[in-house]
Parts: structure tokens; sequence; C-alpha cells
């Protein structure tokens, strides 16, 4: 029986995955090499920022989708398509509205042929569970956001999984009602009330990670790969304002901010993709602007400790990365070690004025950003000196998939309109050069 116990309770053996670019080709790697296993009595953390390729490793754990190569066993069986054996909870509930909280509960039940009474007896002792005895009755539209993903939770929980996936349930949350849920679904875990046997959770939420899990795993990005493993010894519960968890935090910070050489266009790094195939993050000019001044402002004075500046913007670690990265990319700050510093042509463009700022932005977009440099290339060369978007889609669906393609070029777009390279009409979907010289 120990021998048992002490066996991975599920392994992922040497999984990659690839995604396929619009023009139906493999492209770039998602995932690459990733090994891991999950044990009894623990919660296991997948910490990374976007295009670590989190949601898509948990994907595969839970059956729903294959890799490209790779497997991945439960109890020594590979694991060929769902399986009863796991549950999964998502970002949103995703409850049927014409379905009342039990009937949603009793749903996946219902689907396993159990018999009518023994399920609605599960359902209830599943909402009670969760803390929503009192609501059976009640329909979605009735429930606070943070009330529909309980029910999420009871509807996972009822089928008595021995895995429970979760993927950022938290993060469609107020603070205040994922911080509730959170401190609920810990206590059950700690008291050995939840019928399962260990939850593998995917978070981009370093705080969160620290505070649920006995281990982490840091994945990095593109293509993701396991970077680090963290043993988190800490009692529950855990006091977030303690050293040892405020050390662990920043820990991970620098384990994830960690420099790679180099990450600039032309070669591997932070973004994926080579010259004008290089996948960019939405992130719009104002953001970046913004997070400029505040690492430039009475705070920081040029330099910040990620998680300070985490918490001065009330910024996740997905939606903070992204711009402090982009910033890095265009030369107006630099990442190592859990800080960010602005360079000179950073601090000038925090204290330049409009016109300034616009000029510095534009040459720094055209120095770094092929893309950007291939659209403003086009738009002199022609005699019109207009191009249509679809020109430059079609180029970068060569290179990556279409959600990707978009989202490339839509920061493009963003970034140019401000640095003043060229016009974009939504309208007709054409770039243009207002004054062309």
């Amino acid at each position: 029986m120990l021998e048992t116990r002490l066996k991975p309770l599920l392994e992922v053996k040497d999984v990659c995955q690839s995604y396929l670019t619009g023009s139906g080709e493999t492209g770039a790697l998602v995932l690459d090499h990733v090994s891991l296993t999950l044990k009894e009595g623990e919660i296991v953390g997948l910490l990374g920022r976007s295009g670590s390729g989190k949601s898509s490793l948990l994907r595969i754990i839970s059956g729903l989708a294959k890799p490209t190569s790779g497997e991945v066993t439960f109890r020594g069986e590979p694991v060929r398509g769902p399986f009863e054996a796991v549950a999964m909870v998502f970002q949103s509930a995703a409850l049927f509205p014409w379905l009342s909280v039990l009937a949603n509960v009793e749903l996946g039940l219902r689907a396993k042929k159990v018999v009518e009474q023994e399920a609605r007896t599960r359902a209830l002792k599943a909402i009670d569970l969760i803390g929503l005895d009192g609501f059976e009755s009640a329909f979605p539209k009735e429930l606070s956001g943070g009330m529909r993903q309980r029910v999420g939770f009871a509807r996972a929980l009822v089928v008595n999984p021995q895995i429970l996936l979760m993927d950022e349930p938290f993060s469609a949350l107020d603070v205040l009602t994922a911080e509730t849920l959170r401190t609920d679904l810990l206590d059950l875990w700690v008291e050995g009330r939840m019928p399962i046997k260990s939850i593998l959770m995917v978070t981009h939420n370093i705080e969160e990670a620290v505070l649920m899990c006995n281990r982490i795993l840091v994945l990095s990005s593109n293509p993701g790969r396991i970077s680090a493993e963290i043993q988190v010894n800490l009692q529950h519960p855990r006091n977030r304002l303690g050293p040892e968890f405020r050390q662990l935090v920043d820990r991970i910070y620098a384990l994830m901010t960690r420099r790679k050489e180099p990450t600039y266009a032309g070669r591997e790094g932070t973004f994926p993709g080579v010259g004008v195939g290089m996948a960019l993050p939405e992130v719009s000019m104002e953001t970046l602007a913004g997070l400029i001044e505040t690492i430039a402002g009475p705070s920081f004075k040029g330099r910040a400790d990620l998680p300070a500046l985490a918490d001065e913007t009330a910024m996740a670690v997905d939606d903070l990365f992204p711009p402090a990265e982009t910033l890095q990319l265009l030369r107006f700050a630099e990442i190592e070690e859990g800080d960010i510093k602005l360079t000179p042509d950073g601090l000038r463009f925090a204290e330049a004025e409009v016109d300034v700022r616009k000029k510095l932005f534009g040459e720094h977009l055209v120095a770094y950003v092929p893309l950007a440099a291939r659209i403003r290339a086009v738009l002199d060369d022609r005699p019109s000196h207009a191009a249509r978007k679809a020109r430059f889609l079609e180029e970068l669906e060569d290179y990556m998939s279409d959600d990707y393609a978009e989202q490339t070029l839509k920061s493009v777009i963003d970034w140019g309109r401000y640095g003043e390279l060229f016009a974009y009409d939504e309208t007709t979907e054409t770039f243009s050069l207002e004054n062309p010289t």
C-alpha cells in the first residue's frame, strides 16, 4: 500500500506540442519536452507567463488534446483521451443558463448514467460542501460571479475525481471574491473534506501559487519548458506578509525575469519567431507610456522591483510582463533578476514633451520591430504610399497562427500610429503615409 502511494498518480513524459500556422503548416513549439509528476496529497502549481503553454499542457493532461509527441500516464496507464479520474475547473464556470444550480451540478452524473436519486443526493452534498446550500433552485443569472464559480467547483467535485485540474479559476473574479473562494477551498483541502487526491492548478499569479501550492513548476515562454521546480514548505494558513513568504515571491519573480540572450528580433528570446515573423503581445501604447512614467516616478526613480511594481500598478504577472518585456524589446528598459530599469532613452521618454516622445518612440519602433520597419518601407516604396492590411497579414500567417498574426499586427498598428510612422484606416483596413516625403 505504501509503495502504491509513493508512486506518481500522474506523469507527463517528454511532451511536445506545436501550433499550426495560418497556412496549415506546423508552426513554432508551444511546449518543448515537458515532464512532470503529480503525487497524492499535494497541490502543484503551473506558473508561467503568456506563451508558456500552461493551458495547453492542462488540456493534454486532461485528455482533451493530444501532444505532438510524448505521453501522459495515469497510475501507469497511458492517457488516450478524457478519463473519469480527472475533473476540470475553468476560468469561467460556463453554466447552462436554463438549468438550476442543482441541475447544473447533476449534469455530469446524468451523463454517467447515475440513477436520479443518487445523482440528486451527491449533487446536494457537493453544493453544501462548496458553500451554496440554499441556492439549489437558483438560476445562473441570479448568482454573483463568485457563486457561479462555486457551482463550477461543485460540478467538478460531484463526480469524485482523483485529480482536480484548475485553469486559472480565480482570474475572472474581483480581488475580494477570489480571495474568499481561494481561502474556502484551501480550508476544505487542509481539512481533508474534498473528495480528491491531488490538485494541479494553472496560474499566472505568483502570490496565489505560493499561497496554495506544495510545489510550483515555473514554465519559461516560447516555447514552454519547465525552468524551475520550487518546494513550498510553509504551513497553512500562510502569511502573505511573512518574510519567508515574501522571499519565495521575490525568488520566483527573479526566476521568471532571468535574462535571456538576447531578447530581440532575429534571435530566440521573449517573443517567439524571428524578424518579421516575431509574434508580439497585444499591449496598448497607453500601457507602455504609463509603465514608463510609473517606473520613472518618485516611487521608483527609474528602477523598480517587479513585485513592488505589480503592487503599485495592481497588475498580475500576465498583465505586467508583456508591457515590461515590450519596453525591453524597444530598448526603453532592461529586465533582470526581478528588477526593471529604464534605459537612458526610457528616461528621456518619461521626461519629454509629447512631440519628442512620439519621434523617439517611432525611431525605436523602426530600429527594433522588423514588422514596423517593413510596413514603413513598403509605404515609402509605393507611388500611392498605401497598402492593405491583408498584404501584411498574409505574410505573418506564414510564420504564426491566425490569432497571433491578428494580435501582432494590431499592436504594431497602435504603436506605429503613435510614433507617426504611418496612418491606418479601420474602415478600409489600409495603411498610408499622411505626409509622404
